[in-house]
C-alpha cells in the first residue's frame, strides 16, 4: 500500500485532500485510480487508511476509512548527530536511520571531517537529504518525516543537546559493553536521546572530552572497529530493540 503525507490543514472530517507533487506521482506514475486505497499521516495526527475518490489535476481526494490508534514511532525522539563522512554515505545512513526509527538527523563538521561543503553546496546537499528522509519515510511506513537539519559544527551540537534527557557518544576507548547495556537501559518513552556518531577518521580526544563535560557518555560498540556509516545504525537497533514494545 503506497504511504503518503499531508498538512494537519488538509485533512477534514470524513476526507483528506492530497495536494503538490504528490498529485502527479498518484495520477501520472503510479496511475492509480479511484477506489485504490492509500495510507495518509500527518505530522502529530493519526494515520488513516483512506480511500482514493477523486484525482483531479491538482488535487486527490480521499474518503477515510479508518483512524489508526497508533502510529509507527518510537516513543522516544533519537536525534543521530552525524559525523559528516565521504561520498554518497551519508545517503545510506539517513535511508536506514530513518528505517530504524530516528526522529531527527543532524550532520556535524568535525575536527576530522574531511568533507568541506560551502554554503551553496550544504543548501543543496540538505535538500537532497530530505528528500531521501521522506523516501524513507513513506516506504518504512513512518507516522513522521523525520528532518534532516542543516550542517552544524561539534560545539553547535553540543550546545543543542544541554537538556537532552540521555547523551551517548560510541568511542573505541569506552568501558565495556557492560557500561553500554546499562546506559541503553535507561533509554525510556518521552526522552529526547542524542547519538553522537564520527566521520571515517573517528572523535578527536579533545573532542570527545568535550563531549564527556557535556554530560554526554562514552560508549562501547564491541571488539570491533565499525565504520561510520555502521555505527549509527548499530546503536540506532539497539535503541529501538529496548524502546520498541514501551
Amino acid at each position: 500500500m503506497y504511504h503518503f503525507f499531508v498538512e494537519p490543514d488538509q485533512i477534514e472530517e470524513e476526507r483528506i485532500t492530497i495536494l503538490g507533487e504528490d498529485v502527479n506521482h498518484i495520477g501520472n506514475v503510479l496511475r492509480m485510480k479511484p477506489g485504490e486505497k492509500v495510507l495518509i499521516s500527518a505530522e502529530g495526527e493519526m494515520d488513516r487508511l483512506c480511500g482514493i475518490e477523486e484525482i483531479r489535476r491538482d488535487e486527490v481526494i480521499c474518503r477515510i476509512l479508518e483512524v489508526r490508534k497508533e502510529n509507527n514511532e518510537l516513543p522516544a525522539r533519537i536525534h543521530l548527530y552525524q559525523g559528516l563522512p565521504k561520498s554518497d554515505k551519508m545517503e545510506l545512513i539517513i535511508q536506514k536511520a530513518v528505517e530504524l526509527g530516528a526522529y531527527r538527523i543532524v550532520p556535524v563538521s568535525t575536527k576530522n571531517t574531511v568533507v568541506k561543503l560551502d554554503a551553496k553546496k550544504a543548501e543543496s546537499k540538505v535538500k537532497r537529504w530530505n528528500a531521501i528522509a521522506l523516501a524513507a519515510a513513506k516506504q518504512s511506513k513512518r507516522s513522521v518525516i523525520p528532518e534532516v537539519a542543516p550542517v552544524i559544527s561539534f560545539g553547535q551540537a553540543l550546545e543543542e543537546v544541554k537538556g537532552f534527557d540521555l547523551k551517548l557518544i560510541p568511542y573505541e576507548n569506552a568501558d565495556g559493553m557492560a557500561k553500554t547495556r546499562e546506559l541503553m537501559g535507561k533509554a525510556a518513552p518521552g526522552q529526547d536521546i542524542a547519538v553522537f556518531i564520527g566521520p571515517e577518521g573517528g572523535f578527536d580526544p579533545g573532542e570527545i572530552e568535550k563531549a564527556k563535560d557535556a554530560g554526554t557518555e562514552p560508549v562501547t560498540l564491541g571488539k570491533r572497529i565499525l565504520r561510520t556509516e555502521t555505527a549509527g545504525l548499530c546503536i540506532l537497533s539497539a535503541l529501538m530493540m529496548q524502546l520498541d514494545d514501551c
